[in-house]
C-alpha cells in the first residue's frame, strides 16, 4: 500500500541545563561574562522506525514521557530529529494542542481567520467553512467574545472545528478527545469516523484503550524512547498494560 509516513531511525535529543538560572537576566550577565551554562542530554526518542500506510488508523502508546508527543511534533514538522529522516505524503491537520494558536485578546469570530491562516487556509476559504465552524463548535452566542474569557472546553471546542473544517490527508491527534464534555466527544469522534471512512490517516495519541481500539487498527508502543512493538492493537495494548501491573 502506499505510505503516507516513512518514519526512519530517528531519534531527538534535547539539552537539560544542569544548572538553575532563575531568569533572563541571570542568564544574559552569565553571556556577558562568557560564563558557559552546561547541559544534560536527553534522549527522548532513540531509533525509532515504523510505517503508515494512507488511509490507516495508528495509535501511538506508552506511559508519560515516553516520547509519544514528541513523535507527533516531529511527524507534523514541529520539530526536526536530531538523527534519522521522517517522510510525509500528504497535508497535515496537527490537533496537538488546540488554541495554541490563538491571540487571547482577540475574540472567537478573529481567532477563526488567525488560527485558519496558521493552518495555510484562505481568507476566501475560511470566510465559506465561517458559519460551519461556529455551528459545529456551539459558540454561536459566545464568538464575539475574547477567548481569554473562554473555558478549557470552549477553546477545545473552536480549536478542534477549525482544524478539521478542511479535510485533510493526515490527521495527528494528541489527547485531545479527552477535552470538553460527553456530547463534544461525541462530536469529535464522529467527525474523526467520517475523515477516516474518507480516506484520512490518523496517527493518535491517546491514554483511552476504549478510544485505540474504537479507531485504530495498529499501534506503536513506545517505552522511554525505546520502539518496543508494532502491529496488531489488541497485541500491543495487552504488552504494555502488562508492564504497567
Amino acid at each position: 500500500m502506499e505510505k503516507a509516513v516513512i518514519v526512519e531511525n530517528v531519534s531527538m535529543r534535547f539539552n537539560l541545563a544542569s544548572e538553575q538560572v532563575d531568569n533572563f537576566k541571570e542568564y544574559l550577565i552569565r553571556k556577558l561574562k562568557f560564563q558557559s551554562i552546561s547541559f544534560d542530554e536527553f534522549w527522548a526518542l532513540k531509533n525509532i522506525s515504523f510505517t503508515i500506510s494512507k488511509g490507516e488508523s495508528v495509535a501511538l502508546i506508552g506511559s508519560n514521557g515516553s516520547g509519544k508527543s514528541t513523535m507527533l511534533k516531529i511527524i507534523s514538522g514541529i520539530l526536526t530529529p536530531t538523527k534519522g529522516n521522517v517522510q510525509v505524503h500528504g497535508s497535515i491537520a496537527p490537533l496537538i494542542e488546540l488554541g495554541a494558536g490563538f491571540d487571547n485578546d482577540l475574540t472567537g469570530k478573529e481567532n477563526i481567520f488567525l488560527n485558519g491562516a496558521i493552518l495555510g487556509h484562505s481568507k476566501k476559504t475560511m470566510l465559506e467553512k465561517y458559519d460551519e465552524i461556529v455551528e459545529f463548535s456551539e459558540l454561536k452566542d459566545f464568538i464575539d467574545v475574547p477567548v481569554k474569557n473562554y473555558s478549557s472546553g470552549m477553546i477545545a471546542r473552536l480549536g478542534f472545528s477549525i482544524a478539521t473544517i478542511v479535510k485533510p490527508e493526515i490527521l495527528i491527534v494528541d489527547e485531545i478527545l479527552a477535552v470538553g464534555d460527553q456530547a463534544f466527544q461525541n462530536k469529535c469522534h464522529k467527525r474523526m469516523e467520517e475523515m477516516m471512512n474518507g480516506g484520512t490517516t490518523v496517527v493518535l495519541v491517546s491514554h483511552s484503550a476504549a478510544d485505540i481500539k474504537r479507531i485504530c487498527s495498529k499501534a506503536v508502543w513506545i517505552d522511554r524512547g525505546h520502539m518496543r512493538y508494532v502491529g496488531d492493537v489488541d497485541e500491543a495494548l495487552s504488552n504494555y498494560q502488562h508492564t504497567c501491573i
